[in-house]
Formats: C-alpha cells, sequence, structure tokens
C-alpha cells in the first residue's frame, strides 16, 4: 500500500506552539492542514535520544502511534562553537521547566562570559531534524543548518526561543527582529523541510 496523507492532515508532533505555527506555514502551499500533539491531547515522550534526528524519530513515532495519522516531529536547536555546542539537544531544557528561554540565553550569556570570553559576536548555529513517521512507523528525517553569530543583548520581538540572539550570517538584524516570512525561507527548519519535499514530491499532498 502506497504511504498517503489522509484527508491532507498531519500531526505536528510537538507542543511549543512556535514551532507549530512555522510549520503550518511551510505546509500551508502544500493544501495541509497542520494538527498540533496539543490539541490532540498527546503526552509528550521523554526525550531520551542523543542527536537532534533520534530525538525527532522518537517524538514522530510517538505521535503516528498515539493517533494512527502521519506525524511530523521536530527536533532542533542552539549550538554555540565556542560551548562546545551546547545548549544543542538540550536547547528547550536549558530554558527550565516552564520553557522560558530568556534563562536559557541568559545561561548561555553567562557561560561564554564564565569561559572569559565576550558573549555578542560568538559563532553559533541553529540544527533543525525533521522527521515524518507513518502510521507502520516508517521514518524519513532530514537535517536543516544555518550559521550565524550571537547578538547580546537579545533584539527583537518576533519568533521564539533563541531567535533574539541570532544573527544569520550575511544579515545584521537576528531571526528576533526578521519579518517571519523571510525567517521561514532561509532557516534551518526550512532547509530540512526543503529536503522533506524533495524526498516525498510524489506522496499525495506534497506534489
Amino acid at each position: 500500500m502506497p504511504r498517503v496523507f489522509k484527508d491532507n492532515e498531519i500531526v505536528i508532533a510537538s507542543h511549543n506552539s512556535g514551532k507549530v505555527t512555522e510549520i503550518g506555514e511551510l505546509l500551508k502551499p502544500f493544501g495541509m492542514r497542520a494538527i498540533s500533539a496539543s490539541n490532540l491531547g498527546l503526552e509528550e515522550p521523554d526525550e531520551t535520544g542523543k542527536t537532534f534526528s533520534e530525538n525527532a524519530e522518537l517524538k514522530a513515532k510517538h505521535a503516528a502511534s498515539a493517533c494512527s495519522k502521519p506525524a511530523l516531529a521536530d527536533d532542533s536547536g542552539l549550538c554555540v562553537d565556542l560551548l562546545g555546542g551546547k545548549p544543542g539537544i538540550y536547547s528547550a531544557r536549558w530554558a527550565g521547566k516552564d520553557k522560558n528561554f530568556s534563562v536559557g540565553i541568559k545561561r548561555i550569556e553567562n557561560e561564554i562570559i564564565d569561559s572569559g570570553e565576550t558573549p555578542g559576536g560568538q559563532s553559533a548555529y541553529f540544527i533543525c531534524a525533521l522527521s515524518l513517521c507513518w502510521e507502520d512507523f516508517y521514518c524519513d528525517t532530514f537535517v536543516g543548518r544555518i550559521d550565524g553569530t550571537l547578538s547580546f543583548p537579545p533584539r527583537g520581538q518576533q519568533g521564539f526561543g533563541y531567535d533574539p540572539i541570532f544573527i544569520p550570517n550575511g544579515f545584521k538584524i537576528t531571526f528576533g527582529e526578521m519579518n517571519p516570512k523571510r525567517k521561514h525561507a532561509m532557516s534551518h527548519r526550512a532547509s530540512a523541510f526543503k529536503q522533506l519535499v524533495d524526498r516525498c514530491i510524489a506522496i499525495n499532498g506534497l506534489k
């Protein structure tokens, strides 16, 4: 049996409203309706993977199993070169139990200062692993990356998470200051999504 989207619906296996909104915007041109895991009352699985890809697949499989629909999961984070790639897969956890990213931003700043360096201008990159899982638990996973530098203090009210401290290479403004449509066209998530579309070009709903 071919893998197809039923009723052009796909579950976004995330309780992060910012991620759900961004992925939903990426899906709109293909006539897909995004349903968030939180709206379906799905619990968040423990992220026990050691890589972005492992965690994305874990979350996608959990959602596909729970609702018997294709599920798309994102695992993404900010990696700071000076900090050995941290916070990386722990980006959300650095924001604390309440997912207050100002806490995570302050921690990054403090750890850079503790290392004896200046926080602003440090090289960093965002990684996004995007995993599409079907009802039979077959997964396709794609990884996108965008490089840039850090800005302190944080700037801008757009986006979410660590966007206010990240300036993509070639720009002078942070993701937090950038028009969302412009960010969606160039982000780590957009890169991973383009790879997914290229792979699934013949699937009903992505053509």
